[in-house]
C-alpha cells in the first residue's frame, strides 16, 4: 500500500537559474544537482492536495489544502540509470499534523502557515493564486494562463521541471532519505500574466533572500494528477537499505 495517495492539482511553477554553490550544502548524500543545458535551478511551487489519504484513510479536516515549496533537482545513478529527483528547502502546508508526519517519518522540512487558495475561471482564462503568511506578511503567486492545456514538448524546459519522480531529503551528511512520487505526465497551460509577491529570505533563509529581487527565468502552470508517495528508503552507502 502506497503511503499516501492524492490528487495535485493546479500546479504554479516560477523557476528560477541559479549558481550551483548556493545549493551544494543543501544536496543529500547519494545525489548530484540535475542541470538542464547546463542551468541550475530552484522552483516556487504551489498547488493543491485533493482527496488525500494517509495509508488509504482519508483523515477528516486533512483531505483537501493547499501547499507552497521551494525545490531544486537531483539526480542519483543506481542499477545503470539514473533516477531524477526533488530536493525541498521547506515545504509550507496549513496543518499542523502534516507537518508533524512529514517531519518525522520522511525528515522533509515542512512549516505549517496560514493559507488559502484563489481559483477563478472565464470563457477565455484561469487564474490560480497561492497565499501564505509569515510573521504577519501576507506572500501571494498568482498565474493567468490559458484555458487550453497543452501537452509537454519532449526535452523542453518544462518537462524537465515537471518529470522528476522521486523525492530526496539530507539527513546528515552519510546519510538521506528517498521515497518515488508516481504520476502520468502532467498537460500544461500557456501562462499570460503572473506576479510573485513572496519575501524568500523571510520564508525560506537568508541563502534564498536574493531571490525576492530576482524575476524567474520562466513560469508554468500544470495541471496535475492523481499520484502516489510511496514508502521512503534510506540511503547509507553506495547502496539503498530499507
Amino acid at each position: 500500500m502506497s503511503f499516501l495517495l492524492a490528487e495535485w492539482r493546479k500546479l504554479a511553477l516560477a523557476n528560477y537559474i541559479v549558481d550551483k554553490e548556493i545549493l551544494e550544502k543543501y544536496v543529500p548524500f547519494g545525489t548530484e544537482l540535475d542541470l538542464w543545458n547546463g542551468n541550475c535551478y530552484v522552483s516556487l511551487v504551489g498547488f493543491m492536495f485533493k482527496n488525500t489519504k494517509l495509508l488509504g484513510i482519508k483523515v477528516p479536516y486533512h483531505i483537501n489544502f493547499e501547499e507552497v515549496n521551494l525545490r531544486f533537482y537531483v539526480k542519483r545513478f543506481e542499477k545503470g540509470e539514473w533516477k531524477r529527483g526533488v530536493v525541498f528547502i521547506k515545504e509550507i502546508v496549513p496543518k499542523r499534523a502534516l507537518t508533524f508526519v512529514a517531519n518525522t517519518v520522511y525528515k522533509e522540512n515542512y512549516e505549517t502557515m496560514p493559507m488559502n487558495h484563489f481559483w477563478e475561471e472565464d470563457n477565455s482564462s484561469r487564474t490560480v493564486e497561492y497565499n501564505w503568511t509569515k510573521n504577519g506578511h501576507k506572500n501571494s503567486f498568482r498565474i493567468k494562463a490559458t484555458q487550453d492545456e497543452f501537452d509537454l514538448i519532449p526535452d523542453s524546459e518544462t518537462e524537465f521541471i515537471t518529470e522528476h519522480y522521486y523525492g530526496y531529503a539530507k539527513i546528515n551528511e552519510r546519510k538521506s532519505n528517498e521515497y518515488e512520487v508516481r504520476h502520468p505526465r502532467w498537460s500544461i497551460y500557456k501562462v499570460l500574466d503572473y506576479n510573485i509577491d513572496v519575501d524568500f529570505g523571510e520564508v525560506y533563509g537568508k541563502d534564498f533572500d536574493f531571490l525576492s529581487s530576482k524575476n524567474p527565468d520562466s513560469v508554468m502552470l500544470a495541471e496535475g494528477s492523481e499520484i502516489s508517495v510511496e514508502h521512503k528508503k534510506t540511503i547509507k552507502t553506495h547502496y539503498n537499505t530499507v
